[in-house]
């Protein structure tokens, strides 16, 4: 049984990305403990690159806001899995103020192995640069890709509904073992 952790970047609740991001969870919760962020409930301010984690007592970041409360989350978890909307080509703002402050000396207590990406575009974005990023952290961090399910055409609340990719997702959550 492994924790599997779900940073569910959309600021729109019930919306399409929330949708998938549930859909993944209930295949994955039969046979391990999931927890869904919705990072939109949590106050986390966009790392300054300052460096203070690298040198503050427990790599703790100076910024006072819930990110601590992530950070534990996340140094439960065993895998991680990134659900957000595609805005101009890039995931959501919410859900990349959390990507980039987990770049900290902290990650080394995660015991994060594996990670899966769901992501929701509503018309003619590209998926090309979350991918790239995507895999360069996979690389970088030896994490193990669990899978992905990329969604398009999917604008307005609720059009995910009936849609090939909600099996998708929870298949991929319910393969995770």
């Amino acid at each position: 049984m492994s924790r599997v952790v779900i940073l569910m970047g959309s600021p729109r609740k019930g919306g399409n990305t929330d949708l998938l991001a549930q859909s993944f969870a209930d295949g994955a919760s039969k046979h391990n403990i999931v927890d869904i962020v919705s990072v939109t409930d949590y106050k986390v301010d966009p790392c300054i690159g300052c460096n203070a984690c690298a040198k503050s007592e427990g790599n703790r970041c100076f910024q006072k806001d819930d990110m601590d409360k992530v950070y534990e989350l996340l140094k439960k978890a065993d895998v991680l899995v990134l659900a957000s909307p595609v805005y101009f080509c890039g995931i959501s703002a919410q859900l990349k103020a959390i990507v980039d402050r987990m770049h900290t000396p902290m990650r080394n207590e995660f015991s994060i192995k594996k990670v899966a990406l769901l992501l929701v575009e509503g018309g003619n974005s590209s998926f090309e640069p979350i991918l790239l990023q995507y895999q360069d952290i996979l690389n970088h961090f030896h994490l193990e890709d669990m899978g992905r399910v990329l969604v398009t055409g999917a604008r307005e609340k609720g059009e995910i509904k009936g849609k090939e990719a909600l099996k998708e997702a929870y298949e991929l959550g319910l393969s995770i073992q």
